[in-house]
């Protein structure tokens, strides 16, 4: 049973117009939401609207598109870039997939990168739509810049300094997924998004359409969400919390079906997983460490090596 409670009630929005006016504020606020839920609301956060809906429509657009035609855009390496079909991806530990198919965007890197043998370049479907690409990389970029700008709080929250991360995700394999969630026609074992942390450092929400996100509290209560209008959502992912030594958790959420009423409504969101860069070793911070919180993870590793593994346990990889 999940309590219904919205985030209004539960994680109080902190206005991002803070950052400019009251930096020490809004690094409080937002570091204390993180503290309590692992998920943050902010609100106020300036990306043009017509902007972010033009982005959107292109989404829907292509979820639209017929099957065969939607295939054509799926790569040979699973999961990180173009399209992945309905029933592949399935929560850690889960039997049954996500009621899903979503559409990935990643960095683009200049040829010759060192990194372009596991972050290859875009797909884009520009003959069945040839505005996607200029408007979704918008919000890639505009998500992507908004990311920085929460870590810079959440530097100094942990007592780092404010631009610690900014060296550390400025090539980081960053994803945008453009998600869609079909209308639910009968209940069954499998849901919209099974049980799940999130892999990487944070993500990004901008409020979905439709209800159904849920967090797990820390006494196993699932907490609806549903985001004030214009807001973004933001949360740890396991990779800062491994950093931080677990000071800020990476909560388990989930997103349910929908009520027998919605069941008719399909569901689109596009949560931005911003990444350390690939070779960023991901060690304690020091400073994470003391009597009270001992270090749970004496073996520092890549974020690659982090992210492939974790990828194959949920058969993106």
């Amino acid at each position: 049973m999940s309590q219904a409670l919205d985030i209004q009630d539960s994680i109080a929005p902190v206005s991002f117009t803070l950052f400019a006016t009251d930096f020490p504020a809004f690094t409080q606020q937002l570091g204390d939401s993180y503290a309590r839920w692992g998920f943050a609301a902010i609100s106020d956060h300036g990306m043009p609207q017509d902007r972010v809906d033009a982005a959107l429509e292109q989404m829907v657009a292509f979820f639209a598109l017929p099957e065969a035609t939607k295939l054509k855009y799926k790569l040979p390496v699973q999961g990180q870039r173009g399209y992945t079909p309905f029933g592949v991806e399935t929560a850690k530990g889960n039997t049954h997939y996500d009621l899903k198919e979503f559409w990935h965007v990643g960095r683009e890197l200049p040829a010759g990168h060192r990194f372009r043998d596991h972050m290859p370049e875009n797909v884009w479907p520009v003959a069945e739509l040839p505005e996607f690409q200029g408007k979704v990389q918008w919000l890639y970029d505009a998500l992507d810049a908004m990311g920085l700008k929460v870590l810079e709080a959440i530097a100094c929250y942990l007592s780092l300094d404010r631009h610690f991360f900014d060296p550390t995700v400025n090539v980081g394999n960053s994803i945008l997924r453009l998600l869609h969630y079909p209308p639910v026609s009968k209940d069954g074992p499998h849901i919209r998004a099974g049980a799940h942390e999130d892999i990487n450092v944070i993500t990004l929400l901008l409020g979905a359409d439709e209800a159904g996100l849920q967090v797990k509290d820390h006494d196993g209560r699932w907490i609806d969400i549903n985001p004030p209008a214009g807001s973004l959502v933001c949360n740890i992912g396991d990779m800062l919390q491994r950093l931080c030594n677990h000071r800020l958790p990476s909560t388990t959420h989930q997103v349910v079906n929908p009520a027998p009423e919605r069941r008719g409504f399909p569901r689109y969101s596009t949560p931005f997983f911003l990444h350390f860069n690939s070779d960023y070793l991901i060690r304690t911070l020091p400073g994470a460490v003391d009597a009270a919180y001992p270090d749970r993870y004496p073996a520092p590793i890549t974020a690659d090596d982090y992210l492939q593994e974790r990828l194959r346990e949920i058969k993106l990889a």
